[in-house]
């Protein structure tokens, strides 16, 4: 006779994405019981793992914040302390952290059609491995490798002699001050560095090989300060939200129907803001607006710091290192005392935890998403793809609240299995999953799972559409379908509770 599982969910990942599931099921479907599995040894995911100096929030609180709990500090965009504490609270306040395990990291999970459940395995701290089981599996384990960043490669870095740094392993002792640093790269983790360091260092110089569009914008959210003053503070949070992401989905869009309108907006703000430290080398870059992630840097900062004097940018090819500092291609020598190496991401799908059924393993990129979280053919699983145009919370809690209305929807008819059902020969055409040439999604590109032009096997970027999906389409669409496992007579789970009629 099978037995019931261990949990009704395990959610993978006790960062944003995890917390937001755990705080849905709590919403939606209290009585389903979940443990949440977390590699590290405090919550927070990304926030708890980047230290370096000044790191923050790329997108504005009130949308990376959760939807059904209010940001309330009075910066919008936010630095990591004042995230994990937001994360940490929200934990605490909703019964969500005595129901994660710490350094435990998962290794394995498999599905037994027979029982209809995951095995799900794990290993803990000393090494020891451990298995439980769950109806539902749930990866909120972010998009990135935590292990091994994007190695770039660069030529004879071993023969200089000062200290490399890589942004992910951060080492907070590190003394910087009257120091000659270089930071390679042109993304967000750069953007933020560089103003936060260049006050103490000797020299701080942005070392690029292609420009990025960045934009200034308000460290605190002035339309936000004035709907707190005269309205309760969820309705202030939820109008600033509101507005935030309307705002943003006009210019994703503008960038899409008029891209060289936003360019030219884009290098008027610019200007602006540089002054005479402008230079069209350093700050406009071969492709258009949004194609790749546009950088946000609050209150101007970075601007502030290049205009000042104290961080200068250069854009160029690495040629080598020597004992002293970056040898560029153009013949030009950086001296550096610090070379920290801010050359991006290595993206990795459901954490790279071994996913199997009935043994069998699963390559993913053989099945399509589906509604953005789940996949074709693969029963009870769900993962959480953040939003490339967007704050990653918006499809967290986009999803949270959909897979949980799912297990709501099985508890009401009695079904142990869910699985959005592509029959063979009706697959549709396949297209790319994302429309940007940033390098970390182009590395990535042969892991993804398969994308269709629409929903509802479409990995969308379109948060309003995706919303409205999920308000107006039905959790019983017709492809996903419920079930009870065919087995042999005295072997079946323990029926669900079904609702009464």
């Amino acid at each position: 006779m099978s037995t019931a599982p261990d949990h009704d969910v395990v959610i993978i990942g006790a960062g944003i994405s995890g917390i937001s599931m755990a705080a849905h099921m709590g919403l939606i479907c209290p009585d389903r019981s979940y443990t949440i599995v977390e590699r590290r040894s405090a919550i927070g995911g990304t926030w708890d793992l980047f230290r370096y100096p000044g790191v923050r929030s790329d997108s504005d609180m009130h949308t990376l914040g959760f939807v059904f709990e209010p940001w309330l500090h009075d910066d919008a965009i936010a630095d990591g302390p004042a995230i994990l504490d937001y994360l940490n609270r929200t934990a605490k306040t909703r019964g969500i952290t005595e129901h994660i395990q710490f350094n435990t990291e998962v290794v394995s999970t498999d599905w037994d059609p027979v029982a209809a459940m995951w095995t799900i395995r794990s290993r803990g701290p000393d090494g020891a491995e451990s298995e439980t089981t769950a109806r539902w599996v749930y990866f909120a384990s972010g998009y990135y490798d935590y292990d091994n960043p994007h190695d770039a490669a660069l030529p004879n870095i071993g023969q200089f002699g000062g200290e490399v740094i890589h942004p992910q392993f951060w080492p907070q002792d590190l003394d910087y001050a009257g120091k000659r640093v270089v930071v390679i790269g042109s993304g967000a983790t750069a953007v933020t560095i560089v103003p936060a360091m260049a006050d103490k260092t000797a020299s701080m110089t942005m070392l690029q090989r292609t420009p990025t569009w960045m934009a200034s914008g308000p460290r605190q959210d002035r339309w936000n300060r004035l709907f707190r003053r005269w309205l309760p503070e969820k309705a202030a949070y939820w109008l600033t939200r509101q507005k935030n992401i309307l705002l943003r989905s006009y210019f994703f869009n503008l960038s899409r129907r008029k891209p060289l309108k936003l360019a030219k907006t884009l290098r008027r703000f610019l200007r602006r803001d540089l002054g005479p430290a402008y230079s069209q080398e350093h700050f406009e870059p071969p492709y258009n607006p949004w194609r790749q992630r546009l950088c946000l840097v609050p209150d101007g900062d970075l601007f502030k710091a290049v205009r000042s004097g104290k961080a200068s940018l250069e854009t160029d090819t690495i040629a080598g290192f020597d004992a002293e500092g970056v040898k560029l291609s153009s013949g030009k020598h950086l001296p550096a005392d610090i070379v920290i190496t801010a050359t991006g991401l290595r993206l990795v799908l459901a954490g790279k935890v071994a996913i199997s059924i009935a043994g069998e393993p699963v390559d993913l990129t053989r099945h399509y998403f589906y509604r953005g979280t789940m996949f074709s053919n693969i029963p009870n699983l769900s993962v959480v793809f953040g939003y490339l145009n967007a704050s990653w919370t918006l499809r967290a809690d986009n999803v949270a609240a959909y897979i949980a209305n799912v297990l709501k929807q099985m508890d009401e008819n009695g079904s142990l299995i869910a699985t959005p059902l592509l029959p063979a020969g009706e697959e549709p055409d396949e297209v790319e999953p994302f429309d940007y040439s940033s390098g970390y999604l182009q590395r990535a590109r042969p892991l993804m799972p398969k994308s269709a032009a629409r929903l509802p096997w479409r990995l969308n970027h379109n948060y309003l559409m995706d919303k409205a999906d999920f308000r107006n389409r039905p959790i019983s669409d017709g492809v996903l379908r419920f079930a009870n496992p065919q087995v042999a007579k005295g072997t079946a789970p323990k029926p669900m509770k079904v609702a009464p009629q």
